[in-house]
């Protein structure tokens, strides 16, 4: 034996000890994971989801994936020759585009999730939010204010949706049979268009109709910092609001806060903004008390 492994050992043990408590809370718990940026492209990160999200079923909590994939809907764009053409952040989705959008966020990539889940043990299943009448959507009205018209300025983004209503049957059915769901981003209208929709946004909903214990936003930075680069946690909604307003949080960060704090106020028990490049980012987050990135919550300061 050599000389390392009792303190490994030893290691692992503490950290069964510290993890304990969480297994016994989150038990039976819905936990809303949305899935992209590095986490999804870099090899190591995606194998490191694929056993956390395993793991985490295991132990009997019940995760449910939302996943974007834009970088590989801008790929495949460019493979066809389609230049992509975004506005304020917003890509513009024709419909040759969206055409585009559905075989890759509900096909490829989803698939792409689903086959690794499994390969480490998981029993995933992957949907579009147009299986079973998923996600209701409507068109995204978008206006930005015109220098020329001094007035706002309406823009036709093509099939860029928003949510209008989220039915669960078909998730809650996936959960009671053991299943771990994968959810592309993908929505349909009353008129039967189908529509892109901003994955933080179907998460931060899918989290709030289903009264998830979490709801975890996996992104490409530490968490929320303040103004000199320190991650800020365990904080309340009120703190996050006056974030907002001096300016600490501005930006990118905008909507994807802003679908956190719509799932907290009603009614999520805690959000996670965590860092999707750490290896194991989301065990970290729900099994250690340090955790690795931004936990807020409604009101008072959260246990864990």
């Amino acid at each position: 034996m050599t000389d390392h492994k009792p303190f490994d050992a030893l290691n692992i043990a503490r950290v069964l000890t510290e993890a304990l408590p969480y297994i016994k809370r989150f038990s039976g718990k819905t936990m809303v994971i949305k899935y992209g940026g590095n986490a999804m492209s870099d090899e190591t990160l995606k194998q490191g989801f694929a056993r956390d999200v395993v793991l985490m079923k295991l132990v009997g909590m019940n995760p449910v994936i939302v996943h974007g994939g834009g970088p590989q809907i801008g790929d495949l764009l460019a493979r066809i020759g389609k230049q992509s053409e975004f506005v304020d952040g917003m890509r513009v989705t024709d419909s040759e585009t969206m055409d585009v959008v559905e075989m890759v966020l509900g096909g490829l990539v989803n698939k792409q999730i689903v086959n690794m889940i499994n390969q480490h043990g998981g029993s995933a299943v992957g949907l579009s939010g147009k299986d079973g009448d998923l996600i209701r959507a409507r068109k995204l009205k978008f206006s930005r204010q015109s220098p020329e018209l001094n007035a706002p300025e309406i823009i036709d983004i093509g099939h860029v949706g928003e949510v209008a209503s989220i039915d669960t049957s078909v998730v809650d059915m996936l959960i009671h049979g053991n299943f771990i769901p994968v959810i592309a981003p993908i929505g349909v209208g009353d008129d039967g268009q189908s529509y892109n929709i901003n994955a933080d946004l179907v998460a931060g909903k899918l989290a709030e109709v289903m009264c998830a214990e979490k709801l975890m936003m996996l992104t490409n930075m530490p968490g929320l910092t303040d103004t000199a680069g320190e991650v800020l946690t365990g904080l309340t909604a009120a703190e996050v609001d006056a974030l907002i307003a001096d300016g600490t949080i501005h930006g990118g960060m905008l909507p994807k806060i802003g679908a956190v704090m719509d799932a907290v106020r009603a009614g999520v028990r805690s959000a996670h903004i965590i860092d999707g490049r750490v290896e194991h980012a989301v065990l970290l987050e729900v099994f250690t008390d340090q955790g690795v990135g931004t936990l807020i919550q409604a009101g008072g300061k959260p246990a864990g």
